[in-house]
């Protein structure tokens, strides 16, 4: 399996996730997106430039901003999208849910 074909499983699942749940304005992920992706171009290319990890060869497609391979670009976009859908599910999910009884105060 190469690293593309992971990445685009979980992309996929993510998305999947996103549209079912979020339910806020989609530029709020759009933007979240950007700034992850520029984040991950800096220092992922840090990262590997000081030898902190690196990737096989024969498991790239071979395109790469700087260092970086465009397959660590698809982690970025997962968090951007299943961060927010998260938020949303578990915020619906405690909406849902009875509200905890006060304690009896001591006496």
């Amino acid at each position: 399996m190469t690293y593309l074909t992971l990445a685009l499983i979980v992309l996929a699942a993510a998305t999947v996730l996103a549209v079912l749940t979020y339910r806020g304005p989609w530029r709020r992920i759009a933007l979240l997106a950007l700034v992850l992706v520029v984040l991950t171009a800096v220092f992922d290319n840090v990262m590997i430039a000081a030898d902190l990890f690196g990737y096989a060869d024969q498991h790239t497609v071979g395109v790469s901003v700087g260092l970086a391979p465009i397959e660590d670009f698809a982690w970025p976009l997962v968090a951007a999208l299943l961060v927010p859908a998260l938020w949303s599910l578990t915020g619906r999910l405690a909406r849902r849910s009875p509200p905890d009884q006060a304690p009896e105060a001591a006496e």
